[in-house]
């Protein structure tokens, strides 16, 4: 459990731990506020005040042309004078953007006169107050700012926090404004009352928001309130990608912050599982290939046994639950058991493999279809089906392949595909520690000798690996070339 800060620690924090700013948001709906300037910096500010409802006012004799056109899009009024001390009367807020510190010091004294907090665009020093990077999902608004560097890294946060909040986190927050007060009269328990909007925001309330079905949403809640049914456990099936925090998709982020349970496989790197909501109960089902530590059917079977205790699942796979990820066998289980599921797509090894590498997967003129394929059916006497789909010049990528890459090899050549077809091998792909591999299809025998190639591989096979950027990659066959001139 997290350790929380007594009232003594808070108050024993040094002044660099402690803000010099209060953040705060101002009323200005309705309200004037004044832009004054004649350039970019003037229209960044009214771009902004556009996200509110606030009377925009720009006072500038002469304005250019971006700022003409913010001034249109936003339906601001533009004053063509010279700023003077009466434009700020009855004014809420005031921005100064003319690009001049003397200038700009003019309008801030005028503000501070009459009592209207200014803001002197990348002048922190004349500022009364700050504006932050601005995330907007009305009528939820997060800004964050700072000094010095610190813009640079707001704008960073912005964009994590954009990425963390659905578009329509401010749909769910009008619906949830429309309940308040009915709560609050029908739930008088405060635990209860803290339950019902914990279940709100992050149970099938919030998922029919997320998923566009305002209807539905608004009958959940009416359900919740009413206590006419418990809410149902629901599993989603969610891709974790190839091992990369930020390749995961913004769905499986978010569902990852409202899971009660997270089963998540061995291949899911523990970086990725952390990004879990804190409290929520991890299962590791560890399948790894030659050491099932726990076997399909009972993984199936506990998905639905959690989703009949009305708990949110997010059953974690590495890479894409639809490709090689026996997701059917689960879709499936939770069918018959009457448990609700979403899928959640993500990124397959293959595409990772190919961004780091720059394969082009498809490529006009040279391969025009892609074939994604297990090496498992490599090991029947027969040429499995994908590979004549390679012999017409197809792109294929086989997955699970290391072990039997010398029977891959071998029997495609012995089809009629040439030796010298380029091939590329990605071992842990998309991870710090990845590592690339190119050669031609006779080489790939010798992929099973390489012990130290020990993590997962996707090889790539057909014409299109030409055009790669391997030429960093090592070359697949040299390892073994090297160990057998030093025997």
């Amino acid at each position: 459990m997290a350790s929380r800060q007594t009232d003594t620690e808070k108050a024993q924090k040094k002044p660099e731990d402690r803000l010099d700013v209060f953040p705060a948001f101002m009323k200005v709906a309705g309200k004037r506020v004044v832009v004054v300037g004649h350039g970019g910096e003037a229209a960044a500010k009214v771009r902004l005040l556009g996200e509110t409802n606030a009377e925009i006012v720009v006072i500038g004799a002469e304005i250019d042309a971006e700022l003409q056109k913010a001034v249109d899009q936003f339906s601001a009024t533009h004053i063509t004078e010279d700023f003077k001390p009466k434009h700020l009367t009855g004014v809420a807020l005031v921005f100064s953007a003319r690009e001049d510190l003397a200038l700009d010091k003019a309008v801030i004294d005028a503000a501070r006169i009459q009592g209207v907090p200014a803001n002197a665009v990348d002048k922190p020093e004349l500022c009364d107050f700050y504006t932050g990077a601005l995330v907007n999902r009305a009528p939820i608004a997060v800004a964050i700012t700072s000094t010095g560097v610190g813009p640079v890294l707001a704008r960073h946060i912005r964009a994590r926090v954009e990425a963390m909040l659905p578009r329509s986190t401010g749909a769910l927050a009008r619906l949830a404004e429309g309940f308040r007060d009915t709560a609050a009269q029908i739930i008088s328990d405060g635990n209860a009352r803290r339950n019902f909007w914990a279940r709100f925001f992050s149970g099938s309330v919030a998922a029919n928001v997320y998923a566009g079905n305002g209807d539905a949403a608004r009958s959940e809640a009416q359900r919740l309130l009413n206590g006419m049914a418990e809410e149902p456990g629901f599993v989603w099936l969610v891709g974790a990608g190839p091992g990369a925090e930020d390749l995961l998709t913004l769905r499986a982020q978010r569902l990852l912050q409202e899971a009660d349970v997270i089963v998540h496989d061995a291949l899911v790197p523990a970086d990725v599982v952390a990004m879990g909501r804190r409290d929520a109960e991890r299962i590791s089902v560890g399948k790894r290939k030659g050491a099932h530590s726990v076997p399909q059917s009972e993984i199936c079977e506990l998905l639905v046994k959690l989703g009949g205790q009305g708990l949110k699942v997010v059953r974690l796979k590495a890479g894409d639950p639809m490709i090689f990820g026996r997701a059917a066998e689960e879709m499936e289980a939770l069918r018959a058991g009457g448990i609700g599921f979403e899928v959640v797509p993500g990124v397959t090894a293959a595409f990772a493999a190919a961004a780091s590498a720059q394969i082009p997967l498809t490529l006009r003129g040279v391969a025009s279809n892609l074939v994604f394929a297990t090496g498992h059916n490599a090991q029947s006497e027969t040429l499995p089906d994908w590979a004549g789909l390679a012999l017409k010049g197809a792109t294929v990528a086989v997955y699970m392949g290391r072990s039997v890459a010398a029977a891959v090899a071998e029997k495609m050549i012995g089809a009629g595909l040439s030796a010298t077809t380029p091939v590329a091998v990605i071992e842990n792909a998309a991870h710090p520690d990845e590592r690339q591999f190119s050669g031609s299809l006779s080489d790939l025998a010798v992929l099973e000798n390489r012990s130290e190639i020990d993590g997962p591989v996707l090889i790539v096979i057909g014409e299109a690996v030409g055009h790669a950027a391997l030429e960093t990659a090592e070359p697949l066959a040299q390892g073994v070339s090297a160990r057998v001139a030093a025997a």
